[in-house]
């Protein structure tokens, strides 16, 4: 199974059908929060289905709330295992990964898929309480609003029986541009920052 893992869109889908015609074999497209909306106008444009979560952008829900269809957090079963998805702004995603690593544990998730802080990172950590004995953190980053100056970026987790892996790709690679930081400078990328609080 391939997904097309995406975050922090926050409305502006240009860049996602930038890149839609250059991936290939995509099952499935997760998105981490902000905006749910985003993720509906991506099943619509593109037929295929989306497993998506609410951010801190989108309004309150439930944290008790499990639901793929815009809560605060969904499992989402493949074959090489179940991830949790989650925005990550409610488990302080910003600054630890303790509360995403326990709340994937508490689901039997092989790994977390979060977004919020708009900065790309796949890590995988042993974790002998973790199917398959390593849990992977999975932030797609975000592509039209990065905050590591990478010009953009979105996540491919690839999801087999006895298989499960990660990677970040930036836009500059797939499409061959050179488009790098925030053009509209520093006082556009400490307002893009914001939605943190």
């Amino acid at each position: 199974m391939k997904i097309l893992v995406l975050s922090d869109t926050h409305g502006k889908l240009n860049m996602v059908r930038d890149i839609w015609p250059k991936l290939n074999g995509v099952d499935l497209v997760i998105h981490a929060g902000d905006y749910a909306s985003d993720a509906e106008a991506i099943h619509r444009e593109f037929g295929i289905p989306v497993a998506y979560v609410k951010g801190n952008c989108d309004g309150c829900c439930s944290s008790s709330h499990k639901d793929s269809q815009g809560g605060d957090y969904a499992v989402v079963s493949t074959d090489g295992g179940n991830i949790l998805v989650t925005h990550g702004h409610n488990e302080g995603a910003g600054y630890s990964l303790d509360r995403l690593r326990y709340k994937a544990l508490e689901e039997n998730c092989v790994a977390v898929v979060y977004g919020h802080t708009h900065v790309a990172e796949v890590r995988q950590i042993d974790e002998p309480a973790a199917p398959g004995g390593s849990l992977w953190f999975i932030n797609p980053g975000s592509l039209p609003l990065p905050r590591d100056n990478s010009g953009g970026s979105y996540g491919i987790i690839r999801s087999e029986e006895d298989r499960f892996d990660a990677t970040i790709v930036y836009y500059s690679t797939i499409m061959g541009s050179s488009r790098k930081g925030n053009p509209a400078g520093y006082v556009s990328s400490l307002l893009n920052y914001s939605d943190r609080f």
